[in-house]
């Protein structure tokens, strides 16, 4: 292994101009040639679910009420304190054309008038699909322009609602949002590592090739989603942090070891191939560790998490490829100017390690100059000392937070369902609820499928509505019967279809309708056109939940009781096949399976890492501790979380997906961290007594570590606040501080005290089975490594003349 990553330094040492240009050339043909990853990015997370999920079946069972290829759009045109005037309703007349005037405008027709008369209801046929972004943004965006270039009344308001409405705020919400975070998230690692290398060159060339690798990986991901890989809004945005934050940890554990070499005395360009022997491995089984955890995903149900795998993994993989070529290629370009105005000349062993150094005065007298440690070095001296103190007592803070996380109840998360605050779509959706049925704007959908046709079986029809509307799980309950405040009895609808068809064919087609019924009863029937399948088969029930918003978890928590009392509904009623759809059944679906997921999935990936640090570390004892700490570790964020999110702010539950994004990253990111140091102590115990290899270990990798973790919990930080502003900022917050607590813990406590700490109690067993003392091979292959070292330098000397 280390020959490998010897041989691999010296390459991209050597070659260092290559390997630059051929990165860069990658980034601009693959930027240019292939599709963004927003292309690829599915806005809702129902449709991650498994196929057989409830609300997936419902949502199935509902296709009938959707004619294929035609998209239904709302325009509703409104007063707020008084009835729509007849200068309202010829500006609404030429608001219809303009819609009509549109592109992909299939029809466009007056649904109904609010019962108080200060709203108009306006239904817009599109062939344009509602899964297409980019087509469909296009379309709103122009149809939007349209209708409100109609002059218009004074006070009569005119605006898009609904949920196609509501998806396209949220996607037009969303963009630009990924860049934004990747540009703070930039800013933020620039400014700290600045303070931390005190110099302004050393960290754009440690973040540089992680800003090459999230240009590259997204269209890249874009690509493979084309075979069917899932993407999300989630992916979109983690990708940036991950990439951004565990790009630069890589980078970080390589920049450090080239300055600690500079300052041994070695050449620059030695430093460099060095260093690359030496934590290359590092660098690598760290990225192994998060590239397996996030391919492990690849085997959960619920499909926003099998989003976050393959993508992010393909990242994590070109950023280790840019780690271990790209990196050492720019450090050995710039030599010691990397660090400049820091110094990198060479210091003694003497002064580094604390022991005195005498110099003659001027006057003959001896000063005594003492060279005092670091903080780590400090805090690895009194560590060593106080072992048993300092692991019972971490333990027991642990413990006591981790207590905590029983409380945690999962909350609800559906994105892009409600149109971000302020909006058109969102004054729309306000307009509806106020003036039409409460239902209209985002309602709870009851399915239904009759063995024969509602108009000859309206009577069972009606006994199912009925039952459900004098249920106390609903406020409201609109159905064919109800349509639009309009009652029509099961006589009339029969009526109604044998003398007009159906009302779908009123609705897509500009049928004369004869002076038979009322003008109410025909804006009723036709208002059903959503809630009957043509061959009228199939109805909907859009019902308001006496839980709340849809939105909500008592609405999400409350779908086991509307689900049970649909059930009784239809068995009265005789119907074979119903189901309940909307956000709160989706939610309710999507929380049971990310459940799932986390029980069944997390184990899986804690074995495999196991695995990994067993061959990393040729132990069988130290990967059992280390897994361990990572347990506990986790355990102590989320109840940490649940302290701040739940007891303090109130919340009725963490977002669902924290608790397993929380165990996913600490263990994944957090073995970073162990691996580095533990592979340190390996290498210093091998010359060393183990306690003074912990110290020294810990005096080296304390400052790579905690600016490591900085780094990641910074992102996250920044994750959370940009994040904040898009249509799921709520949730997005919540994962973000979350995430960022976890690691923080992890990287100052777990990492830094508690596995030292373990690591000095256990002495030569942290290695079993291996043979403890491995002096004289590591000198041998150092030896060799210098040796051809020497070599190469002398053959680019040789050819540079």
């Amino acid at each position: 292994m280390k020959t490998f990553f010897s041989a691999l330094g010296r390459f991209s040492v050597r070659w260092r101009y290559a390997i630059l240009a051929a990165w860069i050339i990658a980034t601009i043909a693959i930027t240019a040639l292939l599709p963004g990853i927003s292309s690829a990015v599915q806005q809702n997370d129902q449709k991650f679910l498994p196929a057989n999920s409830p609300s997936v079946v419902a949502a199935n069972l509902a296709q009938p009420l959707q004619p294929a290829n035609v998209t239904r759009l709302i325009i509703v045109a409104y007063r707020n304190n008084s009835p729509l005037t007849n200068a309202d309703m010829r500006a609404i007349s030429g608001i219809e054309e303009a819609a009509r005037s549109v592109k992909s405008t299939l029809l466009v027709r007056q649904t109904s008038i609010s019962r108080n008369g200060r709203a108009d209801e306006i239904m817009v046929a599109s062939s344009i699909q509602k899964l297409n972004e980019y087509p469909l943004r296009s379309y709103v965006g122009k149809l939007s322009t349209a209708i409100h270039s109609v002059a218009a009344p004074p006070g009569l308001n005119v605006h898009l609602a609904g949920p196609v409405a509501s998806q396209v705020a949220n996607l037009n919400r969303n963009k630009g949002t990924s860049g934004r975070m990747q540009d703070f998230a930039a800013l933020f690692i620039i400014i700290l590592l600045i303070l931390i290398f005190r110099a302004p060159l050393a960290p754009l060339l440690a973040l540089l090739p992680a800003f090459l690798v999230v240009q590259i990986s997204g269209p890249l991901i874009a690509e493979v989603a084309k075979t069917g890989v899932p993407v999300s809004v989630i992916t979109q945005f983690m990708l940036i942090v991950i990439i951004l934050g565990a790009g630069t940890d890589y980078g970080l554990f390589l920049v450090f070891r080239v300055r600690e070499n500079l300052k041994n005395g070695e050449e620059p360009k030695k430093a460099v191939a060095l260093a690359v022997s030496r934590v290359g491995e590092s660098i690598t089984f760290s990225a192994a560790t998060v590239i397996v955890a996030l391919a492990s995903l690849s085997l959960a149900a619920f499909g926003m998490y099998q989003s976050l795998g393959i993508p992010i993994a393909i990242g994590v993989l070109v950023m280790l490829l840019a780690g271990l070529t790209l990196q050492p290629a720019l450090l050995a370009i710039f030599g010691r100017a990397a660090f400049w105005p820091s110094k990198t000349q060479p210091v003694t062993a003497d002064t580094i390690h604390s022991t005195e150094v005498t110099k003659a005065g001027q006057n003959g007298s001896t000063q005594r100059t003492v060279h005092k440690p670091g903080v780590w070095g400090r805090v690895a001296s009194r560590l060593i000392q106080h072992p048993v103190e300092t692991l019972a007592t971490g333990i027991v803070l642990f413990a006591v937070l981790a207590a905590f996380s029983t409380g945690n109840k999962p909350a609800g998360f559906i994105s892009g369902t409600s149109a971000p605050s302020g909006t058109g779509a969102a004054m729309g959706n306000t307009a509806l609820a106020a003036n039409f049925p409460k239902a209209a704007a985002n309602p709870t959908d009851i399915i239904a499928r009759f063995d024969i046709p509602v108009w000859n079986n309206a009577t069972s029809l009606a006994r199912f509505e009925t039952i459900l509307s004098h249920s106390h799980l609903f406020t409201s309950v609109i159905g064919p019967l109800d349509p639009n405040g309009t009652q029509l009895s099961a006589g009339e609808l029969t009526k109604l279809h044998a003398a007009l068809g159906s009302p779908q064919r009123l609705f897509l087609s500009h049928t004369t309708i004869p002076p038979v019924f009322t003008h109410s009863e025909i804006q009723a029937y036709m208002a059903t056109a959503s809630l009957v399948s043509t061959g009228g088969h199939t109805i909907a029930l859009e019902s308001s939940l006496a839980a709340g918003n849809p939105s909500s978890t008592t609405a999400m928590q409350a779908t086991p009781a509307i689900r049970s009392e649909v059930a009784a509904a239809a068995r009265s009623a005789g119907i074979r096949q119903y189901g309940v759809a909307g956000e709160a059944a989706a939610a309710y679906d999507v929380s049971s399976t990310a459940g799932n997921d986390l029980i069944h999935i997390l184990p899986l990936v804690v074995l495999v890492i196991g695995l990994l640090l067993i061959i990393l570390l040729r132990s069988l004892i130290s990967p059992l501790y280390l897994i361990a700490s990572v347990v506990l570790s986790y355990l102590a964020a989320l109840g940490l979380s649940v302290i701040i999110f739940m007891f303090i702010q109130g919340n009725q539950g963490l977002v669902f997906f924290l608790p397993f994004m929380l165990f996913l990253f600490i263990l994944a990111l957090g073995e970073d961290y162990n691996i580095l140091v533990m592979t340190r102590i390996r290498e210093e115990a091998a010359h060393l007594p183990l306690r003074q290899a912990v110290t020294k270990a810990i005096e080296r990798t304390g400052t790579t570590v905690t600016s490591a973790g900085l780094v990641l919990a910074g992102t996250f930080v920044v994750f959370a606040v940009i994040g904040g502003s898009s249509s799921d900022g709520s949730q997005i917050v919540e994962m973000g501080l979350g995430l960022a607590m976890g690691i923080l813990m992890d990287t100052f406590l777990v990492r830094t005290l508690l596995v030292p700490s373990t690591v000095v109690l256990l002495g030569k067993w942290n290695w079993w089975p291996s043979r403890h003392g491995e002096e004289h091979w590591d000198n041998v292959d150092d030896n060799t490594e210098a040796i051809q070292l020497s070599q190469d330098m002398k053959e680019e000397e040789v050819g540079s003349h």
